[in-house]
């Protein structure tokens, strides 16, 4: 990997573990790891995943490939439903890394809502 995908993955590790409050170890078992410290490699970039792991990595977060590797900025292919999808993601919503109130994030549905299906 280059410097900046390498980057991009590692970012992308430590974001999708802390937002499941997962420690390492829980994430090496439910990758079936024999030790912790193969899967924490991956997140100090010592050592990179093969494709096999990359893959398992993906489908443990629900994730493409793409998406860890830094080359896409949708975690998974936007085929959901819009409201299925914002409320998958409500806890996750930041604006400039912030995380948004309940409020905020009533507002995000309400603008969708009036930019996509309102305005006819």
């Amino acid at each position: 990997m280059s410097d900046n995908t390498q980057n991009s993955f590692i970012q992308r590790l430590i974001n999708l573990r802390d937002n499941r409050n997962w420690s390492k170890t829980e994430v090496a078992r439910k990758l079936g790891l024999s030790s912790m410290q193969r899967y924490a490699n991956y997140e100090y970039g010592t050592n990179e995943p093969d494709s096999n792991m990359l893959k398992q990595i993906a489908d443990l977060y629900d994730v493409t490939t793409d998406y860890l590797l830094g080359k896409d900025d949708s975690p998974k292919w936007v085929t959901n439903d819009l409201r299925e999808f914002l409320d998958a993601n409500a806890d996750s919503m930041t604006y400039e890394g912030k995380a948004l109130t309940s409020e905020e994030q009533k507002q995000v549905r309400v603008a969708m809502a009036i930019i996509f299906w309102e305005r006819r």
